[in-house]
């Protein structure tokens, strides 16, 4: 009941302490959790990645495949001035955001990948690869 209270800073509540040690173990060091959450589901015959990515336009994002990873990456500048009229600062804001996260796609059929972007979820449909069967064949012999 305490533990509910928004003016109890303490840390002995006994339901809070896992969340409490991972936040005080996160806190400590320069790790730091994944930039964006991203869901993965395994539809007949492809995979389906979503990206939470509120507040960046479809600009921001970019895509990359190479050597089996796939890299999305999102970046986001702004710079906001207001000024009065003989040029001084009245106010002077900016702001920068800058997330990257690598997925390894082994199995997945590179060039069948398609993404889409809308309202902040980035959606990218990831088809499986056909497994290569070898080929039987005959050697004549000369």
């Amino acid at each position: 009941m305490f533990g509910m209270l928004p003016f109890d800073r303490s840390n002995d509540n006994l339901f809070d302490t896992f969340d409490n040690f991972a936040r005080d173990f996160f806190r400590s060091s320069n790790a730091s959790l994944p930039a964006f959450r991203t869901d993965i589901r395994e539809l007949d015959g492809k995979y389906v990645l979503e990206a939470e990515l509120p507040g960046f336009s479809k600009e921001d994002i970019s895509l990359d495949v190479k050597d089996g990873i796939l890299t999305i990456s999102a970046e986001h500048k702004e710079n906001h001035e207001e000024k009065d009229e003989r040029g001084n600062y009245l106010r002077r804001e900016r702001r920068y955001g800058s997330f990257t996260r690598s997925f390894d796609i082994t199995g997945i059929d590179e060039s069948g990948i398609t993404a889409a972007y809308q309202n902040g979820v980035l959606e990218l449909t990831l088809p499986k690869s056909q497994p290569v069967i070898p080929e039987a064949r005959r050697i004549a012999i000369e």
